[in-house]
C-alpha cells in the first residue's frame, strides 16, 4: 500500500516509508481492518499508532518494548503497559510504579496512563500493534512484529544514544537486532508478577537510565 494511507505520525513516515510498500504490510492492513469490521479489537483504530503519534522519531531518547496490547475493555490506548485514565492498573503497571517509587522516590500516580513519558521521548512500543478482545495473541504472526522489527532496526541505525529498556524474554530477543556500540541497553526481569521478584524489582531502569543521558549531556526523563 502507498505511504501516504498510513495514518502515522509524519516523522516516522520517510524512515518507514519502504515497510509500507512492502507486500507483507499491505495484508496487515487487510487483515486489521477485516477484524475491526468483524471484531471488538484494541486499541481504537485513531490509536493504532499511538506511540508514533506521542513520540516523533527525532524526539526518541527511550524505546521500552512490549509484546501485546492489553485485550480487557478499555484498556490499551497503543502505549506498551499504559492503560486509560480511569481504568485499574493492570498488575505488570503496578509493578512498574512500585519500582520507579524505589528507585527514583515517585508516588504512586492517580491513573496508569504514560502519556506523560511518550511526550518526552520515550517510545512504548508493543510488538503487536492490536488485538482482538479477550484474546491475547490473537493478532500475533501477522505481519506486526516485521513491522516492529524494522521500527527498532530503523531507531539503532538511525540514531545514536537511545536507551532501550528490555524487560523479559521476548524483548531481550527483539532488541537482539540493536546496535549495543552505539545505544545503551538496561535489561532484567519482566515487571509481571511471574518475574519481578526474579530481577525486575531492584533493577533501577528509571535511574540508569538518566545516568546515561546526563552523561552525554542529553535531557533526562522526567519518570
Amino acid at each position: 500500500m502507498d505511504a501516504s494511507e498510513v495514518k502515522i505520525h509524519e516523522s516516522w513516515k520517510a524512515y518507514l516509508k519502504n515497510e509500507f510498500e512492502k507486500p507483507y504490510f499491505d495484508e496487515l492492513v487487510k487483515f486489521v481492518k477485516s477484524e475491526y469490521a468483524k471484531n471488538i479489537v484494541y486499541p481504537p483504530g485513531n490509536e493504532i499508532f499511538n506511540a508514533f503519534d506521542k513520540c516523533y522519531f527525532d524526539d526518541v531518547r527511550v524505546v521500552i518494548i512490549g509484546q501485546d496490547p492489553y485485550h480487557g475493555e478499555g484498556q490499551a490506548n497503543g502505549l506498551c503497559f499504559s492503560v486509560k485514565p480511569g481504568v485499574p492498573m493492570p498488575p505488570s503497571l503496578l509493578n512498574i510504579f512500585k519500582e520507579r517509587k524505589a528507585d527514583v522516590g515517585k508516588p504512586m500516580p492517580p491513573n496508569g496512563d504514560l502519556s506523560n513519558w511518550a511526550e518526552q521521548g520515550v517510545l512504548l512500543l508493543n510488538a503487536t500493534l492490536t488485538v482482538r478482545a479477550k484474546s491475547p495473541g490473537s493478532h500475533q504472526n501477522k505481519g506486526w512484529e516485521q513491522f516492529t522489527d524494522a521500527v527498532i532496526q530503523t531507531v539503532s541505525e538511525k540514531k545514536q544514544n537511545v536507551v532501550f529498556i528490555l524487560w523479559g524474554a521476548y524483548a531481550q530477543k527483539k532488541g537482539a537486532v540493536i546496535d549495543r556500540n552505539k545505544h545503551h541497553i538496561i535489561e532484567s526481569a519482566h515487571p509481571s508478577p511471574f518475574a519481578a521478584h526474579r530481577g525486575f524489582f531492584g533493577s533501577k531502569p528509571f535511574s540508569k537510565a538518566n545516568e546515561y543521558l546526563d552523561k552525554l549531556g542529553l535531557e533526562s526523563i522526567n519518570w
